[in-house]
């Protein structure tokens, strides 16, 4: 009788090694188990990004003109919030995009939220328009970002 219940441990031990279900089972749980905890995350964030103190406003800056032609003049940008107020402080950061200016141009907005940028735009031959972008930098008081692009300014070759 004891020969016969090692001989069936023996079956039961070999079988138990032989199955691989649990082996094939434990990746899938895994990956269920991470996009569970991944979904969480994301939705813990998004609660987080709501609460008014930990969230960043995004700026936005308003040139004007925001269709010119090339040659030297000044551009007024305005530096807004989501709520239209301007903001003061913010440094203001003109470049070239397929409009080119020597270097990058900068400005400062006063109280009014307001920087007067000097340009000097130019088109490559045989281009009949261009762009210039712009580019804000927060006041390092507040909690301001720009993330998101800002309207570029349209240059325009005269006729």
């Amino acid at each position: 009788m004891t020969h016969s219940k090692r001989d069936g441990r023996t079956a039961n031990d070999r079988s138990f090694r032989a199955d691989r279900r649990a082996i094939e089972g434990l990746p899938v749980r895994l990956v269920i188990a991470l996009v569970v905890g991944v979904a969480s995350l994301s939705v813990m964030m998004g609660m987080i990004g709501d609460i008014e103190g930990l969230s960043a406003t995004e700026l936005d800056a308003q040139p004007q003109p925001e269709v010119t032609t090339p040659g030297e003049q000044s551009l007024d940008v305005a530096v807004v919030d989501p709520d239209g107020s301007r903001v003061a402080d913010a440094t203001v950061i003109v470049r070239s995009g397929s409009a080119q200016i020597d270097g990058v141009a900068t400005g400062t907005t006063d109280s009014d939220g307001v920087a007067t940028v000097d340009v000097d735009p130019e088109l490559g031959p045989n281009q009949p328009d261009g762009t210039l972008t712009v580019e804000v930098k927060p006041p390092a008081e507040g909690d301001y970002v720009d993330e998101r692009g800002n309207t570029e300014v349209l240059v325009v070759a005269e006729n």
